[in-house]
């Protein structure tokens, strides 16, 4: 497919544009008509379902935006949405013929008189446009970029040439062609590859804009080159996690430089990473794993560093070479196992706001977490909001890293930033050697512990920790060493030391401010004694 250059007029340079073509949605993206299909859909809905109880003297239970038509009905073809949202409330009816009359109880009947309620709104003029979404049009049309329409509404021409946009759209894929080339309705993708499939673009030089989770979910299984997320229904962190790459509130944050930055470069260092936009207890087992950090000496697990093992999550840091054998009773037989140690944690720090509790992932309300590893630079990045059952809320920003220039270092940026409160803030950093070898559940019948404490203790900012493998007799020591800042400039905190067998743990406060950060430098070295020798945990 050739490119389509635009010029800059009075240059004599053709500018090469890395998209070719952009495929909007219509309800909700370039005009206000989801809000219309809104209310259609709860007069029919309404109407059906006081009716439907009153045959079986049920009480009724309304049709609302929130619980019914966002994760029903929003985006999806006509029958589709209702077929979904019947089968929500449990409730079953023919699925009719599309030639059904608007006052028929089948599935085809109910729609057909949804869209008789929409096109009875559409005929009083009663339709805006998004006038960003227009603007964005005419700069792409200005440039030569290709537009096009993709639009599960069999309605998408009638309110086009409401509010005067036909002529801008080359292509119009909507319900009417859907039905025609039997095409599948989203989140397939196929309404968004015909679009392109007609201009001749290929998909992954082609943007689609969308403002319906399904709309997103189509995009991104049709592997487009970008897919813009509308917010309009307070659902950023859903739209991103069902595919959008780009999420915004209105198309005014948008242009053709936004677009082209993302094709050039943001969509290459994506696919140079691993993001995860949301914590799901179940699911944290397989992204930790896939978060690791390391560099060929060691390698960490991708574990909150608020965390201790558990069922939900394992942190675990390996080092290169070192086994320990271990004799279990299975079944009365005795069996060995050869294992893979885990070392001691060296991630663990966490912190408190005044005289509450030490704050736990799996214990707090989580506003918004973004985790992203660079496979490139070797970091892991995370950036979460949480609030506490006292309404307080921080930001919490980390960044962790095992060093390529020197293996036996590791490194975590741990940042606290109170967002609605002031006051004091206690700060725990730990070695842990506590740990045992548990992540894998068929496994736990095994004998798992496998250190032995030898030492622990600290000198100024710096704390260590020596233990020791039970059966192959290998010394592992780790040394932290922590620089605290707030809002950049350093300060020396008066830091406390606990210890106890296998666990050092070193706690600070310091006074907080509204916006202002906290943030502490924890750099780490990594030593065993089967790949040179341990003689001070300190040096």
């Amino acid at each position: 497919m050739q490119n389509i250059p635009f010029i800059i007029p009075h240059s004599p340079f053709i500018i090469m544009l890395s998209f070719d073509a952009v495929i909007f949605d219509l309800d909700g993206v370039i005009t206000d008509t989801a809000s219309i299909h809104s209310t259609a859909w709860k007069q029919m809905f309404d109407e059906f379902l006081k009716a439907h109880a009153d045959k079986r003297a049920a009480p009724f239970r309304e049709f609302t935006h929130e619980n019914d038509y966002l994760p029903y009905v929003d985006g999806k073809p006509r029958y589709k949405g209702v077929a979904s949202f019947l089968e929500s409330r449990g409730i079953d009816i023919s699925y009719g013929d599309p030639g059904d009359a608007p006052d028929q109880e089948t599935v085809c009947g109910l729609g057909n008189r949804k869209n008789e309620l929409f096109n009875e709104i559409i005929r009083q003029g009663d339709v805006k446009v998004y006038t960003s979404t227009v603007d964005f049009i005419h700069e792409l049309r200005a440039k030569g970029v290709r537009v096009g329409v993709a639009s599960s509404s069999k309605n998408a021409k009638t309110v086009l040439e409401a509010v005067g946009l036909l002529d801008l759209i080359e292509t119009r894929v909507d319900g009417i062609v859907s039905a025609e080339l039997g095409l599948k309705g989203k989140p397939e993708a196929d309404i968004f590859t015909t679009a392109c499939d007609n201009l001749g673009v290929f998909y992954d030089r082609a943007v689609v804009v969308e403002d319906a989770i399904s709309g997103v979910q189509a995009g991104s299984n049709g592997n487009f080159g970008l897919v813009i997320g509308i917010a309009r229904e307070d659902n950023a962190i859903e739209l991103k996690l069902n595919g959008a790459d780009i999420v915004v509130e209105d198309m005014a944050e948008i242009n053709i430089q936004v677009v082209e930055d993302w094709m050039t470069k943001r969509l290459h260092e994506e696919q140079w990473s691993i993001s995860y936009y949301d914590y799901e207890p179940e699911k944290e087992g397989t992204r930790e794993t896939l978060l690791t950090v390391g560099n060929g000496y060691f390698g960490t697990r991708g574990a909150l560093e608020e965390t201790h093992a558990s069922d939900t999550n394992y942190p675990g840091t390996y080092v290169a070479g070192l086994y320990n054998r271990l004799e279990s009773m299975v079944a009365g037989r005795s069996v060995f196992n050869e294992d893979f140690v885990n070392c001691p944690n060296w991630l663990a720090i966490t912190f408190k706001i005044g005289n509450g509790e030490w704050f736990d992932p799996n214990k707090t309300e989580i506003l918004h977490i973004t985790r992203r590893l660079d496979l490139r630079s070797g970091v892991l990045h995370r950036s979460m909001v949480v609030r506490d059952d006292a309404g307080n809320e921080s930001r919490i920003e980390t960044q962790r890293f095992g060093s390529m220039a020197d293996a036996h270092l590791a490194a975590l940026r741990y940042r606290i930033i109170p967002l609605n409160y002031e006051g004091r803030i206690s700060v725990r950093s730990e070695l842990d050697g506590g740990m045992i070898n548990f992540g894998v559940p068929r496994y736990r019948e095994l004998n798992a512990k496998h250190l032995t404490p030898v030492r622990e203790g600290d000198k100024g900012n710096t704390s260590f920790l020596l233990v020791k493998t039970n059966q192959s007799n290998i010394l592992i020591g780790e040394a932290a060493r922590l620089l605290v800042s707030v809002n950049g400039r350093e300060i020396k905190p008066a830091f406390h030391v606990e210890t106890k067998p296998g666990k050092v743990s070193t706690s600070f406060e310091v006074a907080a401010q509204k916006g202002v950060a906290i943030t502490v430098e924890k750099i780490v070295s990594i030593y065993t004694s089967n790949q040179g020798g341990i003689t001070n945990p300190l040096n």
